[in-house]
């Protein structure tokens, strides 16, 4: 793919790969890849609308600031002037790729390879991968990837076991307030049943 339209923002952007833009401030830290919704992607003959399993990785950059606007108000006569200004916050992205698949997904083995040599070397870091792991091992499939509004709708749905592992996890990764009163309510619920 040659080129694609995304949405940022709520604006649309023409981009191709390796292109660097300026978008209105996102709420992503410098170094981070993020996905954006694509609307278009063409160059490979005919343009193909709302296109599924493509997918556009960007990184942000940076944060700026956008050029200084003058703005000044002046009524003759009168003694009447006012002067402001305003700088928009912005955000440096940069296109990695096209249609390919996620670059974290190609990050995470090598990150699980320079952490092998460590764990041999220090054995005392091994014993919170453990534990999180078996943190980890009663939760419902996906729930690393659910919103509060999600474990709120199905949490009535899941046995105690499951509860109490999703709680489990919260308070050891998340700590989110909401997931973690709508599984407390849930234990409630299930012990006075």
């Amino acid at each position: 793919m040659s080129y694609a339209v995304i949405s940022v923002g709520g604006k649309q952007y023409r981009v191709s790969e390796g292109q660097r833009l300026l978008v209105d401030r996102l709420a992503f830290e410098d170094g981070k890849t993020f996905t954006p919704d694509v609307l278009l992607v063409g160059g490979d003959g005919e343009p193909q609308l709302a296109p599924t399993g493509v997918i556009v990785t960007a990184k942000v950059v940076g944060a700026q600031r956008g050029p200084k606007v003058r703005i000044g108000k002046y009524k003759k006569r009168t003694g009447y002037r006012r002067h402001t200004g305003f700088r928009a916050a912005l955000t440096q992205i940069e296109i990695e790729s096209i249609g390919g698949a996620r670059a974290k997904a190609a990050a995470k083995p090598k990150a699980a390879a320079k952490e092998a040599p460590e764990q041999q070397a220090a054995p005392e870091k091994a014993a919170p991968k453990q534990e999180t792991a078996a943190v980890t091992a009663g939760l419902p499939a996906g729930y690393a990837d659910m919103t509060i509004a999600a474990i709120k709708n199905v949490v009535a749905s899941w046995d105690t076991a499951a509860v109490t592992a999703a709680l489990d996890y919260e308070r050891a990764h998340g700590n989110r307030k909401g997931a973690i009163a709508a599984l407390e309510s849930a234990l409630a619920e299930a012990g006075a049943e």
